[in-house]
Formats: C-alpha cells, sequence, structure tokens
C-alpha cells in the first residue's frame, strides 16, 4: 500500500491520468436499474461523474462523492453542459470523515477500492445505513487480477474484498436484507493490447426491506 497523501494522489490522478469522461455508465448500474423507479442516488467515488450523470438523465436525483476536487469539477462542468445541474450533483467528500445525508433510494460503490490503506469497510458499513426502506445497495470490487497483471498487482488482488468480507464489514442479514445477488460475476474486457479477457468482480446487491 502506498503511503501517499490520498487526496494529493486522487488530484493529481485525475489532472494527468484521467483526464476524460468515458461517457458510458456501468454496465451492472444498467441492469440493476432497469425495472427501478427512480428516486434519490447516490455514487460513492463518482470519478468522472458518468454514472451520476446516467441517472440524472433516468429521472433521478443522483449525488455523486469523490475525494478529487477536480474530479467533481470536471463530473459538474458535463452536467451543466447537459442541463442536469439540478439533479446531477457533485461534492468533494473524504469519506473516512463524514458521509453525505440521506436516505438514498440507491447507493451504489462501483470499483470503491484504492492502492491506499483505507477503512473501506467502515465507510461501507456507515453508508449502507443511507439506504431507505425498500431501497437498493450495490457493491461490486474487483475480486482477482486480470491475466495481464503485474506480479506487483497479483500480490495486492490477495487484498481484494470477498464475499464473505464484504457481508462481514456490512453486517448484513437477511432479517434486514433481500439478497438480490451476491457472489462473483464475470465481464468481458480487453486487455491494454486489444486481446478480448474476462473479468471477475465480487457483487454485493441488496435491497432493504
Amino acid at each position: 500500500m502506498t503511503t501517499e497523501d490520498p487526496k494529493a494522489y486522487w488530484e493529481e490522478f485525475y489532472q494527468t491520468k484521467r483526464t476524460t469522461s468515458s461517457g458510458t455508465p456501468s454496465g451492472i448500474l444498467l441492469r440493476v436499474t432497469t425495472d427501478m423507479a427512480s428516486g434519490h442516488a447516490l455514487d460513492l467515488g463518482s470519478s468522472n461523474g458518468d454514472d451520476v450523470i446516467w441517472l440524472a438523465e433516468q429521472g433521478w436525483d443522483a449525488v455523486g462523492v469523490d475525494i478529487s476536487e477536480t474530479a467533481c469539477e470536471r463530473a459538474r462542468a458535463r452536467a451543466e453542459m447537459l442541463d442536469l445541474k439540478g439533479t446531477a450533483t457533485f461534492e468533494s467528500m473524504d469519506l473516512t470523515e463524514r458521509q453525505p445525508e440521506g436516505p438514498f433510494d440507491l447507493v451504489t460503490a462501483l470499483f470503491f477500492q484504492s492502492s491506499f490503506d483505507f477503512p473501506r469497510g467502515e465507510i461501507l458499513n456507515k453508508v449502507s445505513k443511507l439506504v431507505a426502506k425498500g431501497g437498493t445497495l450495490l457493491i461490486v470490487a474487483h475480486a482477482s487480477a486480470p491475466p495481464w497483471a503485474s506480479e506487483e498487482m497479483k500480490e495486492r488482488a490477495k487484498s481484494f474484498p470477498t464475499v464473505a468480507s464484504e457481508l462481514a464489514d456490512l453486517q448484513a442479514t437477511e432479517d434486514e436484507w433481500d439478497f438480490v445477488q451476491v457472489g462473483i460475476a464475470t465481464r468481458s474486457a480487453k486487455s491494454p493490447e486489444g486481446e478480448p479477457a474476462q473479468l471477475e468482480d465480487t457483487v454485493i446487491h441488496l435491497r432493504r426491506k
């Protein structure tokens, strides 16, 4: 794990590496929300805002939080350009210090992972309590290193979240939640050289009773 300051690291990352948006929402978000009525949504680690903006386009009041103000500024500019300023909002926030005000009908944490050692499980536990009755919690994490991974990345992958660790962190029980999808899922991807590959993700899709 790196010992750099997280905020400084992600500011540099968005200023120099991820400088543009894909403009495409996450595939699993599209599948999960297909039959959901729009409501109030929260996305953790919202990056350049693709998922939040897509939700707003579907009628959601969507909030994205990210530790990088650069990412949030970029996402706000896109939302304003698309006339979504009032329904797609972004706030720079260190979730180790505070959480947004709920409740939310949908809370997503899609690949909310980092090379930094941070209290991810504690954050997800706190944020899960913001899910409204009947609301949905969707957490997706890398389950293993990709086929093209370096030895360093393969070593880091040994500490990736598992289904058991995610549920333990959330303290999720069937008394409180419906377990819609809990397990390992595969998705198609391409290597940096453009070769097809299959990646594994840990998926926790819960609905509060």
